[in-house]
């Protein structure tokens, strides 16, 4: 390998690419926002599912993008 090709990665996840640093900020986004939001409501209404159920889904999504937003700030991603 060249020096030229070292520096490139071959396709995968890159976290210095812009698209996929806008790819995980949007994701990170969507589960902060509308995931204790919109995911119950649609469980509950449309599914029938378990109250209960349908809360601790959207509180586990709440977590989720919470981990995924301090992880992008932790490694400087999002500055």
């Amino acid at each position: 390998m060249n020096k030229n090709n070292e520096d490139k990665t071959s396709g995968g996840f890159d976290l210095t690419s812009k698209f996929w640093r806008t790819v995980l900020m949007i994701v990170a986004a969507l589960l902060i926002f509308a995931g204790p939001t919109y995911v119950p409501y649609l469980l509950l209404d449309f599914l029938k599912v378990n109250y209960v159920a349908s809360m601790v889904s959207g509180f586990v999504l709440l977590i989720i993008g919470l981990v995924l937003m301090w992880y992008l700030i932790r490694k400087k991603i999002i500055v």
